[in-house]
């Protein structure tokens, strides 16, 4: 690696760091601390779980960190090296702007990833944490509630042997509604039960007014009906519902699986599908903000830090305006949830290549 190269990723590495404590800090400061408060006042809440409430809503915050301190940190580095003529020294070398910016990118590509990994192996685990401390620990283990889309799985060796699926649970009657139970053998489904709902009734499941399918290979031999039917699962209500997971506590592959399941039962999945596909989306915006914030970086002045900082806030609010815009276009079906979320990183990276091209003549 080059003198240069080291020189330019070291500035902008260092307020990219600046830039994640910067945003994390506003993020906390307006949503973290006022949650935190209210645990406190309402529930009397440790400090013990206090502190680690702080420490598990860190990751979902930094995650979303990443591209704004991307972008703030080549606006000001840029816009830095721009106001203090090196640019231009730099170029007078004969060093291209393209050999410039090229580390920039590199670096930026490589957050990307960096940051597509960490929402897929840390993020989930430290909102589970996060949920379960809040749910169980502080408000204490009570009844459960009423909730839509049950799944239960039970997996041995990694392969899966029983999926559950429930389209409600009534917490007032105690039953599961629009049940439905899937069987495999060695990946392959052979055995499926339907019910209207089942019953938790004498430390066991019932279901009633059910069908069941005998299946071999994609098709059915046997089909059977019944009145009442033992579900097997040996899982109380609430051990049914804690066993239930929010979308923001699932990992892509866990996501892709919930998303199967409910597809079987026909229900509608759009907004797990835009949640899943903006785990990449959110993140390579790195990227798509290095490539925009570059060339905009790079004019001279004498308050860099200030409109770097300025810029960053209005590049950042359209970037999430036009996101929430294309969420709601996947979520309500006019545009498929996978090329919707695509949106705002297909118009940055239009944009960004413009603003690349133009600052390169």
């Amino acid at each position: 690696m080059r003198i240069l190269d080291k020189y330019i990723l070291k500035e902008t590495f260092l307020t990219f760091l600046f830039g994640i404590f910067a945003f994390s800090a506003v993020f906390v400061g307006s949503g973290t601390l006022f949650r935190i408060a209210n645990f406190i006042t309402q529930y009397g809440a440790s400090v013990t779980a206090v502190i680690r409430l702080f420490v598990f809503s860190m990751p979902s915050i930094i995650v979303w960190t990443f591209p704004m301190s991307m972008l703030l940190a080549t606006l000001m580095t840029f816009g830095r090296l721009s106001g203090s003529s090196e640019i231009t020294a730099m170029k007078s070398c004969g060093i291209g702007f393209r050999r410039i910016a090229t580390p920039v990118i590199v670096m930026s590509f490589f957050v990307s990833l960096f940051a597509i990994a960490f929402s897929e192996y840390v993020v989930p685990w430290a909102n589970a944490a996060y949920n379960n401390t809040v749910r169980y620990e502080i408000q204490g283990n009570t009844s459960p509630k009423s909730q839509d889309h049950i799944i239960l799985k039970e997996i041995q060796d990694g392969v899966i042997q029983r999926i559950v699926y429930a389209r409600r649970y009534d917490a007032e009657t105690n039953t599961m509604q629009g049940v439905s139970m899937q069987d495999f053998v060695d990946g392959k489904l052979y055995h499926v039960e339907n019910a209207e709902y089942a019953e938790w009734k004498s430390d066991q499941w019932t279901m009633h007014n059910g069908i069941l399918y005998d299946v071999s290979d994609g098709e059915t031999e046997r089909t059977i009906r019944f009145d009442q039917q033992i579900l097997p699962i040996q899982k109380n209500p609430k051990q049914v519902i804690r066993e239930q997971k929010d979308a923001e506590e699932l990992t892509m592959k866990e996501l892709r699986a919930e998303i199967d399941v409910m597809r079987s039962q026909y229900v509608d999945t759009k907004k797990l599908e835009t949640t899943l596909y903006q785990r990449i989306t959110i993140p390579m915006a790195s990227l798509i903000f290095a490539m925009v914030g570059i060339p905009l970086g790079m004019q001279p002045n004498r308050n860099s830090s200030s409109i770097g900082f300025g810029l960053s806030i209005i590049i950042i609010f359209i970037y999430y305006t036009i996101m929430t815009l294309s969420s709601a276009i996947g979520q309500g079906g006019m545009l498929q949830p996978a090329y919707a979320v695509w949106i705002p990183n297909i118009i940055g990276f239009v944009v960004g290549m413009l603003l690349l091209n133009r600052a390169s003549k």
